[in-house]
């Protein structure tokens, strides 16, 4: 008997528990567990990813089989995302600095805030998008900046 890896929802299960699925036609399904029936609909479908998004019972999981190939990606750590690594942070328009919500040492992931800039009435929060240390804060608040000044350094 081969044992079968699945990820439901991010964690891995086997599929050899003594579940039958029965098909009521090509998007909706029933599963027969012991003496429980559920009812479920096949909502997205991507068989080159081997991916499927479906409804149980009125509850969305996300599924996804575990083949050989993955284990070769994992294998040679190709499966981990690329995170890019901060040098510095331009002035993506000309403003005025709000608030400087980071100081120097500060240790930065994707998506944390570092600043507020004001432009054209509007308050703009720019977030990290890649990693990294602050090494040095070039501006403070009520700044006015041009367009590709350098506000912050990362180490």
């Amino acid at each position: 008997m081969m044992n079968r890896i699945w990820s439901i929802d991010g964690k891995e299960t086997s599929g050899d528990n003594g579940a039958v699925v029965k098909w009521d036609n090509e998007k909706f399904f029933h599963i027969e567990l012991g003496e429980n029936i559920f009812f479920g609909e096949v909502l997205e479908e991507a068989t080159e990813s081997n991916r499927l998004k479906l409804k149980i019972n009125h509850r969305v999981f996300e599924v996804r089989k575990k083949g050989e190939l993955d284990d070769l990606i994992a294998a040679m750590g190709l499966d981990k995302p690329k995170i890019k690594k901060l040098k510095e942070l331009q002035a993506p328009m000309p403003g005025r600095i709000v608030n400087v919500a980071v100081a120097v040492g500060d240790s930065l992931e994707v998506g944390a805030e570092i600043l507020s800039l004001e432009a054209m009435k509007m308050e703009n929060v720019l977030k990290a998008e890649g990693i990294g240390i602050v090494k040095e804060i070039n501006i403070s608040t009520d700044d006015v900046v041009e367009k590709g000044a350098v506000l912050i350094e990362f180490e």
